[in-house]
């Protein structure tokens, strides 16, 4: 259902997440506008949204019924004045770069309604860098959405005002996507930052460990009962989004080394058109990668493998706590809508049981996998949960109380008050 507040909604942008966020919007009923400075976009993204939304719909995000109507109401329009001047909530989602992102919002903020929300799909840029552009940011706010989830952050700037994160909030819901309000900006937002960390450590694994991608998926899949390992979800992202996310990731002197290499090795598959599930080719070929072979899971036997993956997911949301980025609640529920796992890295911890993640987690440490100044902090975050006598499901309090917990109830992942 429609919030008063907002009727129409323009995303400028047509590219990926443009129409992506646009089908969401029209397929709850809203207006939807999508404007875009290329005409060569322009002229070919009514067919791009076409085949989107078959796919969606192909892969269960949307019924026929929800997309059938949806499709034909996206207005594109090649104006930005005409594109902007009757909308209510403003997305804007080009090119990662900070130069761009603030004159487009300057542009918007001449154009739009005065009462226009304004915000940003930015997945690597800060809310506070692209706000120093605007003459007023009461009305501004990151509302950055998943390809293909129902996930949509909301990160409010330095002077976003109350009134404008609850209306993001229950528009997020009116859409049928789930809201996660962050406490405070974080380059990478909460499940790109985990998934960021799964994905860097099994490249690390590949490329420093020489461990086989194969090895590498089949003991994510067989541990996580996942569909896909952290390579198949590399080709699903495009290689060509990884690599971009790695090339403009902060400088950290730990992670240099690695860095390179993993930028050689996607830059090598992207010059050779291998850019994964969308052209055919990337780590896997497609349309029947090996990963769907059963016989790759069933002969699985990496359970070392899987506790250092799942390890470095567990490391991460800890620090992502620990930073107040979100609570804990949120990251699990971030991480269950991106992936569909029956928990999250805290519901994880509360299964395995923090004392005895703690001892393996100590273990690859001392091998030299986690590294000794994100492993204090861990350590420390977990032990002091452990002294306050929440160690786990099994003695029936851990980070959720049991044997009911939170991320059981259906509620939880619509992201609706518990």
């Amino acid at each position: 259902m429609q919030i008063a507040e907002i009727k129409t909604v323009c995303f400028i942008g047509a590219g990926t997440m443009g129409r992506f966020n646009a089908l969401m919007a029209a397929a709850a009923g809203y207006e939807a506008i999508l404007f875009d400075v290329s005409s060569a976009v322009l002229d070919e993204t009514r067919e791009q949204i076409g085949t989107m939304a078959a796919m969606l719909v192909h892969v269960g995000f949307f019924s026929e019924d929800d997309i059938h109507t949806a499709v034909q109401n996206i207005r594109i329009e090649p104006e930005l004045a005409l594109a902007v001047q009757n909308a209510q909530l403003i997305s804007e989602s080009v090119a990662e770069r900070l130069d761009i992102k603030r004159t487009v919002h300057q542009q918007l903020e001449a154009l739009c309604p005065p009462t226009a929300i304004l915000t940003t799909n930015t997945s690597t840029l800060l809310v506070s860098q692209i706000e120093r552009s605007l003459a007023g940011s009461r009305q501004f706010a990151a509302l950055h959405s998943h390809l293909g989830a129902r996930l949509i952050d909301i990160v409010r700037g330095t002077h976003t005002s109350a009134e404008t994160v609850d209306i993001l909030r229950r528009y997020v819901l009116s859409i049928n996507g789930v809201p996660l309000i962050l406490k405070k900006e974080n380059p990478g937002y909460v499940l790109n930052t985990l998934l960021g960390s799964l994905l860097g450590m099994a490249l690390g694994l590949m490329l420093d460990g020489g461990i086989p991608i194969e090895d590498i998926d089949r003991a994510w899949m067989q541990g996580a009962k996942a569909p896909m390992g952290p390579f198949g979800m590399i080709d699903l992202f495009g290689l060509d989004v990884v690599h971009d996310s790695w090339a403009h990731q902060q400088s950290d002197p730990q992670n240099a080394a690695l860095r390179t290499k993993v930028i050689a090795l996607l830059s090598s598959h992207i010059n050779a058109g291998n850019l994964g599930m969308k052209s055919g080719q990337g780590f896997y070929q497609y349309p029947a990668p090996s990963y769907e072979n059963a016989d790759l899971v069933s002969d699985a036997t990496g359970e070392d493998l899987y506790k250092i993956l799942a390890g470095t997911v567990i490391e991460q949301a800890v620090l992502l706590a620990k930073s107040d980025v979100a609570s804990s609640s949120d990251i699990d529920r971030a991480w269950m809508c991106g992936t569909g796992a029956l928990q999250g890295p805290f519901g994880d911890l509360d299964e395995q049981g923090i004392t005895t993640f703690l001892q393996g987690y100590r273990s690859y440490r001392d091998l030299g996998i986690f590294t000794p100044a994100k492993a204090e902090v861990v350590e420390g975050f977990l032990s002091a949960q452990v002294a306050s006598g929440k160690s786990g499901r099994e003695e029936g309090r851990g980070f959720y109380d049991y044997p009911a917990p939170l991320f059981e109830r259906p509620e939880f992942l619509r992201g609706e008050a518990i």
